[in-house]
């Protein structure tokens, strides 16, 4: 598992992953089951994988946390980075952070609190999450103003945080007000990642952002590493033909829940068996919504092993 200090170069050598956390039926991680999912992702070059809103690490206890980093660690691949997620009270967060400062990983997600929170509050709370932990952490926006860009730059130049998770929804990607003045504060996006899956992840990269987070990635590995090579090198219409497999599964997430759905993606296409959601949340249910499910992940699947099979450059979402 990878323990040294998380670089630029780091967040775009792989599209960060955001799998599910496979359960028992008691509801404890299996860790037999969350290997088979690093592991069928490491088949398809992926090799960050970000556990946070996904694995509904939201609900999570902090009594079971450093349960959970055990077995993060055991079934990490040699190469691979694991990055929990912390919060998203500041009060769960910083007992994490403390757990966490007696751990190899190299850093942490912040998950993202809208309530009760101000942007300055939010900021000299990443500080002294990045005190307690011993290291910089990883920052989640998924609102509109949620910290100021100055203070993000800030936070940034001070090592309170490594990365930032960009999420918030726009019709239209490029026309984003905010996430410009946070490039233009911080100074490049070569540690901004879109975090929103793969229907905006192209438009981010093309205004200058490293990589993307992508929970549909845990269905089709391939493919996703596919479209990150190309916005990489430029070739972004190619991205965009590749990213056209993803949509029906992604226009799911988005209609039903983007976490449940992608929960029952992944057993559905047998890539492994992920149990109950975790408290809080109810696994996906009607047979109507689990057909559709099931035909999209497994169509997706299916075009993810045709092109592992091909072994040739993938260049269209026919490939």
């Amino acid at each position: 598992m990878k323990t040294t200090s998380a670089t630029a170069a780091d967040l775009g050598a792989s599209v960060l992953s955001v799998p599910p956390l496979a359960r028992d039926a008691q509801g404890v991680p299996n860790k037999t089951e969350n290997r088979r999912q690093v592991d069928w992702l490491r088949s398809g070059g992926v090799t960050t994988y970000l556990y946070g809103g996904n694995a509904n690490l939201y609900n999570f206890g902090v009594m079971d946390f450093g349960r959970l980093l055990d077995m993060l660690e055991e079934i990490a691949p040699a190469d691979g980075w694991m990055i929990p997620s912390i919060g998203a009270d500041f009060g769960k967060a910083a007992d994490q952070a403390a757990i966490l400062r007696e751990r190899a990983f190299p850093t942490a997600m912040v998950l993202p609190l809208s309530f009760p929170a101000t942007p300055a509050g939010l900021a000299s709370g990443f500080a002294k999450l990045a005190d307690i932990s011993g290291r910089p952490l990883i920052a989640y926006i998924k609102n509109n103003g949620f910290m100021e860009a100055a203070d993000i730059a800030r936070l940034f130049r001070d090592g309170a945080i490594s990365a930032l998770k960009y999420a918030v929804v726009r019709p239209e990607p490029k026309d984003d007000p905010y996430l410009a003045a946070i490039l233009e504060a911080v100074g490049s996006g070569e540690r901004i990642v879109s975090g929103i899956g793969e229907h905006p992840a192209i438009d981010h990269m093309e205004m200058g952002l490293t990589a993307f987070t992508s929970g549909s990635v845990c269905v089709a590995p391939h493919l996703s590493t596919a479209i990150l090579k190309a916005g990489r090198e430029g070739r972004f219409a190619d991205a965009r033909a590749i990213r056209e497999s993803f949509l029906p599964l992604e226009d799911l997430r988005d209609a039903h829940s983007p976490i449940r759905v992608l929960h029952e993606a992944v057993r559905l296409a047998g890539i492994c068996d992920t149990g109950p959601i975790g408290d809080f949340l109810t696994n996906l249910d009607g047979a109507e919504r689990l057909e559709a499910v099931t035909k999209a992940a497994r169509e997706l699947k299916s075009k993810c092993q045709g092109a592992a099979a091909a072994a040739t450059p993938l260049r269209s979402a026919s490939a």
